[in-house]
């Protein structure tokens, strides 16, 4: 057992009340040794902002976060109203609403930038591995945490977004439907969902983030900071023990951040007040509808690498691959649609063909071609994928109703040998619809109202 303090009898009533709490509980030892005798190196500079920055949002997020739990409802029927009921009845709920979803993307920026710091000075080496696994550990929980809270509001991106991470999963080898089925809790994205999400975003991993904070912290003052000299303070001390490279933190550092601290508020209140969607990159304008299982978001356009692996899937046979996409969720068939209508369309009117062959010429030609047709004239195309597609009206580029039946058709060419342009003279008034038992891949990615020429009846080549 500790020795017991006695208060001097002249003492003031905070002295003696402090007295009485560090003979229950080390608060002055604690004080000292994490903050006013805790020394940190001369040098740092801005990049050491971060971190204090991080735990002031982190700060942010949980008041925030009980606030909102106070309206919210974690039912699929009701979330996304009880969200605007927030934001339009609650008194000042626009603006804790605004705070954790400005503080959730502010968190990532954050931690971005402090985890880049410490690559660039080393903070990983000896002796501070710890300190940096238990960071990897909190920045995997912050993933966790906000793919949990993205479901929450229940909107169109929040519901598809949720689709296709838990499909992620369900690629795993050997457990991954298994796993799929654990996280969504049934068998597609619903109210079950919904509210094991709540209940681990909420409850269980910020308890989790919590605690991993504070190791990272204690291991941190135990080896203490690194520096951008890379110099270890603790090797010359002076007689009372202390580094002579270094400086308290309480109150130099202290007094430090609140500068980047003030920084940072002004920023963050500029953006809640005047741009908290930021142009949809911090609340996406799709996530205002309510969630529909049965359309994907407008504007759920596929990257860089689905376009490519489109292009190339139409080009080539497989039917099967754009199948895939748009059955497990990674792409929208309204999505498929308008990609490769515009390529098409940039393709027949030469704009991007130079580009897309490397610089023009014979290449471009040939590619132009095989829009058009051999001949140039959309008689005889080799590939009626694209000339179809190119071919379509402005305006009309919605598919049909995603709930169709996905049929992997391996044989695209062959099906359509007369496909062309609708403007060309010889084409006739040939809609998708007459060929939706021949050709279900066009069917998924052709738009409403495409007309492709028929030269003679429509039959597979073997």
């Amino acid at each position: 057992m500790a020795e017991f303090k006695v208060a001097p009898a002249d003492a003031s009533v905070g002295e003696k009340l402090m007295t009485w709490v560090d003979n229950r509980f080390p608060a002055t030892k604690m004080y000292k040794e994490h903050l006013s005798e805790y020394y940190a190196p001369k040098n740092f500079n801005f990049w050491y902002f971060f971190g204090s920055l991080a735990l002031l949002v982190l700060v942010i997020q949980i008041v925030t976060g009980i606030f909102l739990v106070m309206h919210y409802k974690p039912d699929a029927a009701m979330a996304f109203a009880s969200v605007e009921y927030i934001m339009r009845d609650v008194p000042w709920g626009w603006l804790v609403r605004y705070m954790h979803s400005t503080g959730a993307s502010a968190f990532f920026v954050v931690v971005y930038l402090h985890m880049f710091r410490g690559l660039i000075y080393g903070s990983y080496r000896k002796p501070r591995e710890l300190v940096w696994i238990f960071g990897c550990a909190i920045f995997l929980c912050l993933m966790a945490e906000a793919f949990m809270g993205y479901l929450l509001p229940w909107g169109q991106m929040s519901y598809w977004g949720a689709q296709v991470i838990v499909n992620l999963f369900a690629a795993v080898p050997f457990i991954g439907p298994d796993l799929a089925l654990l996280i969504r809790g049934d068998y597609v994205v619903g109210d079950a969902t919904l509210n094991r999400f709540f209940s681990f975003h909420v409850i269980a991993v910020p308890l989790v983030l919590l605690g991993l904070v504070v190791a990272h912290i204690i291991a941190l003052h135990e080896v203490g900071s690194n520096n951008p000299d890379g110099v270890e303070i603790k090797a010359k001390k002076d007689a009372k023990g202390n580094p002579l490279d270094g400086i308290p933190f309480h109150p130099y550092y202290t007094v430090h951040d609140i500068l980047g601290v003030s920084v940072f508020l002004m920023a963050f209140s500029a953006i809640i007040f005047f741009a908290p969607e930021l142009g949809g990159y911090f609340l996406e304008y799709n996530n205002f509808i309510p969630a529909d299982p049965l359309k994907t978001p407008a504007a759920h356009r596929p990257g860089v690498v689905l376009h490519a692996l489109l292009l190339d899937a139409a080009r080539h046979d497989r039917a099967d691959v754009v199948n895939v996409l748009v059955r497990d969720g990674r792409l929208g068939a309204r999505a498929a649609a308008v990609k490769l209508r515009s390529h098409a369309r940039a393709l027949v009117n030469g704009r991007h063909a130079g580009s897309a062959c490397g610089g023009g010429g014979r290449a471009a030609e040939d590619l132009r071609r095989q829009v058009l047709g051999r001949g140039g004239d959309g008689r005889r195309g080799d590939d009626p994928v694209l000339p179809a597609l190119a071919g379509s009206q402005p305006g009309q580029v919605d598919p049909l109703s995603p709930r169709l039946a996905q049929v992997p058709v391996r044989r695209v060419r062959g099906l359509l040998p007369g496909a062309g342009l609708p403007g060309h003279p010889a084409a006739v008034h040939h809609r998708h619809a007459g060929v939706a038992g021949r050709h279900p891949v066009l069917l998924r990615l052709l738009p409403a109202d495409a007309v492709v020429e028929q030269a003679g009846p429509v039959r597979a080549r073997t």
